[in-house]
């Protein structure tokens, strides 16, 4: 009797209807958001929070932002890391005119101008679609990864075409540049994401949510029921490429420090694309599936062997990172397109019901 929801009666359907109707839903996120921002902090060392927590946050934005376009709209995108590099270019600039504004502020507001940009290459969504739309999407991965090398207004003329990030302080305490702390970063970057995914799991909720996932559904059934499918997509380019730009930003002023053109290339679409795939379509609890397996899965291959007494070079964890990513795509493809969310759903079902068989 771990998870059971049996006696938890709603007397409205509001109540019925809330972002966590059940009571263990609750506890247990109180319980991981507590845990996020109080016992971390403590007890993390400097090297899991810049190399694994915070690059985890960071993804993982990123994914929910693939996520709402493709998870549940249905519109396939390879020009994730374009947007993020929109957003991450932006907020330098924004820097650079702005220089006393919260970068707090400046890094949400890049995000509107990858809206901005995600809108203008949403514009073919509603006469092509799947693979057509895929290729008109990996083309403006294409332009905007050439804006970011030819266009040096972008990185303010520096000779190593590069941002570099400024130091940023907020109530006395450095928020950006080499001198801040892994703990106020990561309190930043979770603080951003909390608020980003608790906003997306609401609109979803809603009636933008109900007529993406109509769209994704039958595109042709939502229309006749009068959703507009040209401003709907449009939206979900617009909503997507807001959260990747911001994933992006952060990306580079909460997590590297500075960052070249090559940092938002095709590679980095892709990879956003896998922990959407692994973890699973439609599911923003997915998104964090995936980027924490992803992400983690190389670090755990370098450093286990070393615990085991065992020595392997690089090359060798590199090679065998793309094989099992390769392995597990292929699998959830074909056994649970859900991803691992799905395997979680079912995790929860044989609870409901525990001990009695299922």
């Amino acid at each position: 009797m771990f998870y059971r929801e049996v006696g938890q009666y709603k007397t409205s359907y509001a109540a019925d209807q809330a972002l966590l109707p059940i009571l263990q839903d609750r506890i247990g996120i109180a319980v991981i958001l507590l845990i996020a921002f109080v016992a971390v902090p403590l007890t993390a060392s400097n090297f899991a929070l810049d190399s694994v927590l915070i690059p985890i946050l960071v993804l993982s934005l990123a994914a929910t932002g693939l996520n709402l376009l493709t998870g549940y709209t249905g519109l396939l995108s390879l020009g994730t890391g374009g947007f993020m590099g929109v957003g991450a270019f932006a907020c330098y600039k924004l820097t650079t005119f702005f220089p006393n504004v919260n970068i707090i502020f400046l890094i949400l507001c890049s995000g509107f101008f990858a809206a901005a940009i995600g809108t203008v290459f949403g514009l073919p969504s509603l006469r092509i679609k799947g693979f057509y739309l895929a290729v008109a999407t990996l083309a403006a991965q294409f332009f905007l990864s050439w804006c970011f090398i030819r266009i040096p207004w972008l990185y303010n003329y520096n000779i190593s075409a590069s941002i570099e990030v400024p130091t940023k302080t907020m109530f006395g305490l450095a928020v950006t540049g080499p001198t801040a702390s892994s703990v106020t970063r990561y309190l930043i970057v979770l603080s951003i994401v909390a608020a980003l995914v608790l906003m997306a799991a609401n609109l979803m909720r809603g009636r933008i949510g109900r007529t993406w996932m109509a769209v994704r559904d039958m595109d042709l059934a939502a229309e006749l029921i009068g959703i507009r499918l040209y401003q709907t997509k449009l939206l979900a380019f617009a909503v997507s490429s807001f959260y990747c730009g911001v994933a992006g930003a952060m990306m580079v002023f909460l997590w590297l420090g500075n960052a070249e053109s090559e940092s938002f290339n095709i590679n980095q679409s892709f990879l956003i694309l896998f922990m959407v795939i692994i973890g699973g379509l439609g599911s923003l609890l997915g998104s964090f599936l995936g980027a924490a397996l992803i992400w983690g899965l190389p670090i755990v291959l370098r450093h286990a062997p070393d615990y085991l007494g065992l020595h392997i070079r690089s090359a060798t964890v590199d090679q065998s990172t793309f094989v099992i990513l390769g392995v597990l795509i292929i699998f959830f493809l074909i056994v649970e397109p859900h991803g691992l969310a799905r395997l979680w759903q079912i995790g929860k079902q044989k609870l409901r019901v525990w001990p009695f068989p299922y």
